[in-house]
Order: structure tokens, then sequence, then C-alpha cells
């Protein structure tokens, strides 16, 4: 049974029954609802906020595991990369340094590993941290890659040791001429003037100023990959294939007393200077090729120099001068 409310008319001096109007329990029952439905609003956000399904806690404890699990993969790369860091140095200054061979380029142990449609399948999945996913897998595409190289780059290595022996016998790691004629380089590597031209031009060996018979000497062993007699050019020369991917050039000669195909040790008379071909005077001229480049011979001179003499050697081939030879 509904309460009877009552008020004091203080005109009538009764207690009048209070009536309300259905107008008035229309806006009473909406201002109840929307505080209600405030009320209600505020206890459903307070739960989602600070209670979870046991669903969602087990998602989210997954995705704080694989959080950890991803910055421990992350730190191994890093250990990683800085292994594989410390393996390359080791390969570019120390290994190929006993073996004389040059570095591997930076290039090739950079490489690219393949564009954006290597991940497109991935990318197209709209993973929520697709960034993480990514930025992993080209970490480890790159370290692949690197570790493919460093171990070609080992068999190499380890091949050259197989043949160290013969690697060693092979370089071409004396000079050509008597160290009495040490002081007499007339021109060394790189551009010089040439005599016929009158212009700087690459001069790719160099030039030891000899009376004609000057004994000359192969400087490896290895074979002679061929002799030749020409008027013009290099003259009178003998070329030597070391193995291993180096050749020597001698040319300008007075005389040649080995044959193509014969075997050769460091040391042995290959003929003696002269001053043949487009000379402008009585030398020898004697070329490095590794792997079919003209290189600076210089600088496999220091086997048979004591550190005074090869620093002259460097401070005599450095002038630049004009070349005994037009080639």
């Amino acid at each position: 049974m509904a309460r009877i409310k009552y008020y004091y008319d203080t005109e009538s001096c009764k207690y009048e029954i209070i009536r309300t109007s259905k107008w008035d329990i229309l806006v009473n029952s909406l201002a109840f609802l929307t505080v209600a439905t405030v009320i209600a609003t505020g206890l459903v956000y307070g739960y989602m906020s600070y209670f979870e399904s046991p669903e969602e806690a087990q998602l989210r404890k997954e995705n704080q595991e694989l959080l950890i699990y991803y910055n421990l993969i992350s730190k191994d790369m890093e250990s990683i990369s800085q292994v594989l860091q410390g393996m390359q140095e080791r390969d570019d200054d120390i290994y190929r340094v006993i073996f004389g061979v040059n570095p591997l380029a930076d290039e090739i142990r950079t490489g690219g590993t393949g564009g954006a449609n290597k991940y497109r399948a991935l990318m197209e999945k709209g993973l929520s941290r697709e960034d993480l996913i990514l930025n992993d897998l080209q970490k480890i595409d790159v370290l692949k890659k690197q570790m493919y190289i460093q171990t070609k780059s080992y068999d190499e290595i380890v091949e050259l040791a197989k043949n160290k022996e013969d690697f060693l016998a092979a370089l071409p790691a004396i000079q050509p001429v008597s160290n009495n004629e040490l002081k007499r380089i007339s021109s060394g590597f790189g551009y010089r003037i040439d005599p016929y031209l009158k212009t700087r031009r690459k001069h790719p060996g160099i030039d030891f100023s000899l009376e004609i018979g000057s004994p000359v000497y192969a400087t490896g062993d290895g074979k002679v990959k061929y002799t030749k007699r020409s008027l013009s050019s290099y003259g009178k020369q003998v070329h030597i294939d070391h193995d291993f991917g180096f050749e020597t050039k001698y040319a300008h000669l007075d005389q040649i007393l080995v044959r193509k195909g014969q075997r050769l040790k460091r040391g042995d008379l290959i003929g003696y200077s002269g001053n043949s071909g487009k000379s402008t005077g009585p030398h020898l001229h004697y070329e490095v090729i590794k792997n079919g480049e003209k290189v600076n011979p210089i600088h496999y001179f220091s086997r048979n120099l004591s550190a005074e003499e090869y620093e002259e050697i460097l401070r005599l081939a450095s002038i630049e001068n004009q070349a005994m030879g037009s080639y």
C-alpha cells in the first residue's frame, strides 16, 4: 500500500494530501533512469577496468611472456652479431693478411637480403605488432647472409692454409734484380710522364735503371706462361704464372734464358736486362699482376730487405718522374 504524504496548508490551517501529477511522475522517472544509467555505466566500466575474464587474463599473461621472449631473442641476436663481427675482423685483419689476400669488400659482407616483397604475406595479415616481428626477421636474414659469407671466406682460408708452403713460395716476394741495384729505381708504379707522349699516364710497374746484361731473377716459384720478342712496347719479355692469382712480367730484356712451360723456383735466373722494345735507355720494367689487376710491386719486396732498405725503396719509388718506357 502506497504511503500517503501530507503537507501543512497555512491558509486553511489543515494538513492536505500531496497529489502528484502524471507529468511529475514521468519527469521523476526519467531522472531516476538517467541517474541509474550513469551509475550502472560507471560500475560496468570500473569492473572492466579492474576485473578480467579468465580468457583475458590468460591472453594478457601470454602477451607479457611473448614480450619477455622477444627481448631475450633480441639480446641473443645482438650477442651473435657482436661475435660475428669479431670473426669478420679477425678474418680481414689477421688470417687474410697472413696469406696475402685482400679483405672482403664491405658491399659483399653487408649486401641486401631481399626487398619488401619478401615479407608481403606477413604484412597482409595486419598484425598489431608487425613492426617487432619484421624487425627481428630482417635482423635474422642479415645474420644468416653474413654467416654464410663468413663460412665461405673461412673455406678459402682453409684452402690457403693447406697450400701455405706452396703459396708462400709462389709469392713474388723478392726484387727481380740484386739488392746492389736497390738505389737504381728510375720510375715507380702509378702516374708518370710518358717518355714519348710527354703526358701523365698510368705506369703499370717499376723501372730499374740497369746496365745491359744485368741478371734478372724470378721473384717467386711458378711456370713460364710465355716469352715474347717484339720491336715495340715491352720488347723482349718473360711472363711467369705463379698460381694463387699471381703473375709477373719482366720486359725490355736483352736475353731470355727460359722457355714457355718451364718450371721455376724463386731466384732462378731468367734472363739479362737490356734496352729492347719501346725504351729510352737500358732498364728492366717489372710488373706484378694479382687476379688480373696490375698492382704495386713495391709491396712485395720486403722479404729480402731490411726495414731501412725497404723504407728507402718506398721513397725512391714514390718520386714522380718520367718512365723509361711507353706502354
